[in-house]
């Protein structure tokens, strides 16, 4: 039934081309169709909060990361497991031959179960030495989870980290470990409590040894935080969520303790961190003024925003819409920027925080640099020395231009004088 309803469409998108270009109506009333509403207005265009399409943000990107095998090529040992008994399959990691080599973008390409490309780390590097995964997102992203998918056994410790400011600083977003206090100070599955919504834990889940390949760690930044469910209200999680890049630190290895044995070197041949699959899920961060981010002339991924905001996030009113305060969008309420009220007689306005709460808070802006010889929080009344001659503003083009009908321009005495001599002598 549904490929009968796709032939059916696509018939009728090809009879009104056709149409189009036979007699120009059916072309134009299908260039009317393919072209979607605005998703941040409403069908009356009435201002609605809009956000980006959910995506897997780290799709594609390059990912730096501290180590890599094959640079020279070196032996690694696969360990499978046949009930008790344990077998290790040797292969060589070799960056110069594509056929052996396992390198970073493999993370971040197309994940296909049928064809895995995993990228692995050097042999043996064991805590207190760790490998780090390091992703820039590109511009500031509302994440929602953090997902790896392992060729090797899961890590016995692991931290993942974000920051705010594109790599200059950064804190800590979760932590695994089998041996929280030890490895990070940490008690193992501590309650998260409205006080400490902020604030990283650490779990001893997803950190078996067990399964050798195919395990999943996925943290979801939202999962027990008390006040996820009223998440348009809670800054302090829309601050949590916030991250333009993630790091992954490994740091400690899963062993099946035979590292210093007799044939220490083919165990610790088999001991490494490899992944197929490096997901970060979350929105491009346009604080609701926005429905998707675009490349700027720089390349840089900014929103394309709407509701008179601007900023890579939308986060400030753009020029001259300082009536009232920038505000988040919300599914209640778009808080769409207002332009300052200066009757076209300014160019340039400021936000004034006490006139807005004098006002009901409805309107808070003050015209900067009134012409037209106008003064006033609007531009509103003559300046000193002037006055308005509203017959002349209605009935002479020349008093009108630049003006808003029936608010005229304001005159002096000694103009308005000469202006009425020039129109006895017309």
């Amino acid at each position: 039934m549904i490929r009968i309803s796709e032939v059916w469409v696509t018939s009728v998108a090809i009879s009104l081309v056709v149409k189009g270009a036979l007699g120009g109506y059916g072309m134009s009333m299908f260039a009317a169709q393919s072209s979607p509403p605005d998703p941040c207005y409403d069908e009356n265009g009435n201002p609605r909060r809009c956000i980006p399409d959910f995506v897997n943000s780290a799709f594609g990107k390059d990912v730096r990361v501290s180590s890599t095998c094959g640079t020279p090529a070196s032996r690694y040992c696969v360990v499978t497991e046949k009930g008790e008994e344990r077998t290790r399959d040797c292969h060589t990691c070799d960056a110069g031959d594509p056929k052996k080599t396992h390198p970073p973008a493999y993370l971040t390409d197309l994940n296909n179960p049928h064809n895995l490309t995993c990228w692995q780390s050097e042999n043996y590097v064991q805590y207190p030495q760790n490998v780090t995964l390091t992703l820039s997102l590109g511009k500031k992203f509302e994440v929602t989870y953090v997902s790896l998918q392992f060729c090797s056994p899961r890590p016995e410790s692991m931290a993942i980290f974000k920051s705010m400011d594109y790599g200059k600083s950064w804190v800590p977003f979760q932590f695994y470990s089998t041996q929280c206090k030890k490895m990070y100070n940490k008690q193992n599955k501590a309650a998260i409590t409205k006080q400490n919504e902020q604030e990283a834990i650490c779990t001893d889940s997803h950190t078996d040894m067990h399964p050798l390949t195919g395990g999943l760690i996925a943290f979801s930044t939202l999962d027990g935080r008390p006040s996820a469910h009223d998440f348009d209200n809670s800054p302090v999680l829309q601050d949590w969520v916030t991250a333009t890049d993630i790091k992954v630190a490994f740091s400690r290895l899963h062993t099946f303790g035979d590292e210093n044995e007799d044939d220490s070197e083919l165990a610790r041949d088999s001991y490494f961190y490899a992944v197929s699959d490096l997901q970060v899920g979350g929105r491009c961060k346009c604080n609701g003024h926005a429905s998707k981010c675009v490349k700027d002339r720089e390349g840089n991924l900014v929103c394309e925003c709407k509701h008179n905001t601007a900023g890579p996030e939308c986060d400030r009113c753009k020029p001259f819409h300082y009536d009232r305060p920038w505000q988040r969008a919300t599914a209640r309420e778009a808080n769409e920027c207002v332009a300052c009220h200066c009757n076209l007689h300014a160019r340039r306005c400021r936000f004034n925080m006490e006139l807005y709460k004098l006002s009901g808070r409805r309107s808070g802006g003050v015209c900067l640099n009134c012409r037209h010889n106008t003064a006033g929080r609007h531009c509103h009344y003559c300046k000193e020395g002037f006055f308005r001659d509203m017959s002349k503003a209605i009935s002479h083009r020349r008093a009108c231009k630049g003006t808003v009908p029936g608010l005229g321009v304001c005159w002096t005495h000694m103009q308005s004088h000469k202006h009425q001599h020039k129109m006895k002598q017309v």
